[in-house]
């Protein structure tokens, strides 16, 4: 997205045309501001890194609702740069705004005629050198061009931090340039290693190798995913670091040579190098440590003369000894658990740097106030992988802003498409509190008041990472997910009181339909059900068991005998909302229905993940019992897309014979490479695309004999 801000009645647009070429090389996205105050007004640049050209995606959209959020109560006008299918809620914020092309990437946001074409239309100004900017006194809301250069690379980035002497990682700080001295190096390294786009960031171009086969891999499609992210294919190694956490430090620097670290993040819940749950502080660190860690962030920042806001991210493994990662020169996604701890609004402070303003703190002011932690609400389905994209119009979206202590920073709405040109980031979702309990129940609670409907999304996984007993207590990496859930997300797991509970819920809201059903316009039609019956024997259908219930009502409640127990459920019943708050046994639930069917089909969001339920009469559950089931598709002999994408490379052809985890194909998805490997030996009966189509989740791929 881009987004140009204005003066009322008066443009004066200005882009350096030497960052405009770095749009190609290191995947930056502009916004231009004019910003002006009681005396005068100057003509600024504002850059934000929000990742790889090629995977622009909805945080984006998140970005840039918070700087025209921001600007607009700076009194700042606003232009909003878009693509023809990108028109989200940022568009209709901004005072105006211009379509520069259709959905990929290459022909709207990196098109340089387009961009062009639309500064001309709004009155903006190309120019040339750093030296003409001065003269004219344009400023960049964001570091200067070289610390960009020299941090987005990071090769170079790594060099400057050893001579800044801050910790990195033992590793080749050269450029490997084949599969077989990436094999070299990585040997000579020792394993395990990290294959590292250069230019990268994201986690796109990013591999852990195990063994030489893993590494020559690796090194293909982390150079792919680089070329295709970045446009730029060069590779670095580094010893990975086993079992580490991931914690980053918010720096602050303005251009009189004052800078600030703003404390933690901690970012370990990750998965495909990319993050998932952010939380600060972290409860890791120390005061010593993180004293230590802030000393070096400000080091390495004050050696490239940064600016504005930025992110030194570092692993540090269990003994505390911290690494340096990379440096991000843009507002991250995770900012604003910072802002809700120090008080401070880092797109404005970014804003008053670029004005020329001295920083207002002091190290010494900077405070940790409270606990914050955000979750990262996407467009996946977490049961495949622990989140593949999913596709498709949020036919009906809900934050849940009514609760205390809650921000949603989303930047689209209902209506809102999500399609497969960029990443499928929904929001992010902050809570926070006096302690981290406060926070984690506030998530909580903001998690199951959270209505998405028309995606699939990973609401259900988000729930499960911040209730786990390893979260809570704070025992967490970067391979938690995998550590957790070894045979991958499979949803809550429901003990025996769980299960009462949601069969019981699930038969009162049954009861209470059908008692609703028998009213028109409050008038009594004729039912096979007499209208003063307060008791009812049903089955429940759960998975493959079938559970006998008995259930009574008295005014809203319900009691309801099941396997053994019996459970009181309370609730205002209103079938018309898509939340269903009620009390079970004494405690408060907040259960969303997502659909309900007069044959007794419900499909309830309970604990965060959706079970599908059937409530049935004794008589019917008798009859269901002599109904054929529904064979399965044999999936060994077929090969279908596990998410929306295009078809990158088809490595079989019919007749070939395929092993047993040979690769078939590639499937590029929001700018991410996915080997789809054969589940057995077999001859190649049929291929049903080719490079450069665009499957749908489920679609057919190969068949095998």
């Amino acid at each position: 997205m881009l987004v140009f801000l204005k003066k009322k009645n008066s443009y004066l647009y200005s882009v350096h045309i030497s960052v405009v070429s770095l749009i190609h090389r290191v995947g930056l996205f502009i916004s231009s501001l004019l910003i002006w105050d009681s005396k005068t007004f100057i003509s600024v640049v504002d850059i934000f890194v929000i990742c790889s050209p090629d995977s622009l995606h909805l945080s984006s959209h998140v970005k840039f609702y918070l700087v025209i959020k921001t600007c607009k109560k700076m009194g700042i006008q606003t232009v909003a740069v878009h693509s023809d299918v990108d028109s989200n809620v940022h568009v209709k914020m901004a005072d105006e705004a211009v379509c520069v092309g259709p959905a990929p990437t290459s022909k709207s946001y990196l098109n340089m005629d387009a961009i062009m074409d639309a500064i001309r239309l709004t009155g903006a100004q190309a120019v040339s050198g750093n030296e003409f900017l001065a003269a004219v006194g344009v400023t960049f809301i964001g570091p200067d061009t070289h610390a960009i250069q020299a941090m987005g690379d990071k090769i170079e980035s790594k060099l400057i931090a050893k001579a800044a002497k801050v910790n990195t990682i033992p590793g080749f700080d050269g450029v490997v340039k084949t599969a077989e001295d990436a094999v070299k190096i990585a040997q000579q390294i020792g394993y395990p290693v990290m294959i590292k786009a250069s230019a990268g960031g994201g986690g796109k171009g990013m591999r852990i190798a195990w063994n030489d086969e893993e590494t020559r891999e690796g090194f293909r499609f982390s150079s792919q995913e680089a070329a295709s992210s970045f446009g730029d294919d060069r590779l670095l190694i580094e010893k990975y670091i086993d079992n580490p956490r991931h914690i980053e430090i918010q720096v602050l620097a303005d251009k009189h040579g004052n800078v600030l670290w703003l404390n933690e993040r901690e970012c370990s819940i990750q998965r495909r190098n990319q993050k998932v749950v952010e939380e600060a502080p972290s409860m890791f660190l120390d005061a010593d440590t993180r004293r230590v860690m802030g000393e070096q962030a400000v080091q390495l920042a004050k050696a490239v003369k940064y600016s504005s806001a930025g992110t030194v991210e570092f692993l540090v493994d269990s003994k505390k000894n911290f690494y340096f990662l990379e440096m991000n020169t843009r507002l991250q996604v995770e900012h604003p658990v910072t802002e809700c701890i120090t008080g401070l609004d880092l797109v404005e402070q970014m804003i008053r740097i670029a004005k020329g303003y001295q920083l207002q703190q002091k190290q010494e002011d900077i405070p940790i106030n409270g606990w914050a932690i955000e979750s990262r609400v996407y467009a996946e389905d977490p049961f495949k992988s622990f989140g593949l994209p999913s596709i498709g119009r949020l036919s009906q979206y809900q934050e849940p802003l009514k609760l205390s202590h809650v921000r949603v920073d989303s930047g689209i709405e209902e209506g809102s498409d999500i399609n497969i040109y960029y990443d499928p980031m929904i929001s992010k979702l902050v809570t926070y509190g006096a302690t981290r309990a406060e926070a984690l129940a506030r998530m909580e609670d903001a998690l199951d008041n959270y209505v998405i409907r028309g995606v699939t999304h990973n609401i259900p996984l988000l729930r499960e990472i911040i209730t786990h007993p390893r979260f809570v207590s704070g025992d967490i990496s970067t391979n938690f997910l995998p550590e957790v859930y070894p045979e991958g997300f499979k949803g809550h797991h429901l003990d025996e009181d769980r299960c009462r509970e949601l069969l019981a819920s699930a038969a009162a809201l049954h009861v209470t339909s059908q008692l609703y059903s028998h009213k028109i316009l409050g008038t009594q039609r004729v039912s096979s059900a007499p209208m003063d019956q307060n008791n009812w024997e049903l089955c429940v259908e759960l998975g493959q068991e079938l559970h006998d219930i008995e259930i009574s009502k008295s005014g809203n409640s319900y009691i309801v005998k099941v396997d053994g127990g019996q459970v009181e459920v309370c609730g205002d019943w209103n079938l018309a909302s898509p939340l269903l708050p009620l009390t079970i046994n004494g405690t408060c639930r907040m259960l969303q229905c997502l659909s309900k069917e007069s044959s007794g089909n419900i499909v309830l969001q309970y604990m965060g993940t959706l079970f599908k339920v059937r409530v049935l009469s004794k008589l019917t559950a008798k009859l269901n019992s002599y109904m054929p089931e529904k064979v399965s598709e044999d999936t060994s002999s077929i090969l279908r897309s596990p998410m929306p994408g295009t078809v990158v490379a088809m490595s079989v052809k019919p007749g070939d014979t395929v092993a047993d985890g040979q690769e078939i194909c590639v499937i590029e998805a929001m700018k991410m490479q996915n080997s789809l490997t054969a589940v057995k030996q077999a001859k190649v009966k049929s291929v049903h695309c080719q490079p450069g189509e665009t499957v749908g989740e489920g679609d057919l791929l190969v068949e095998l004999e």
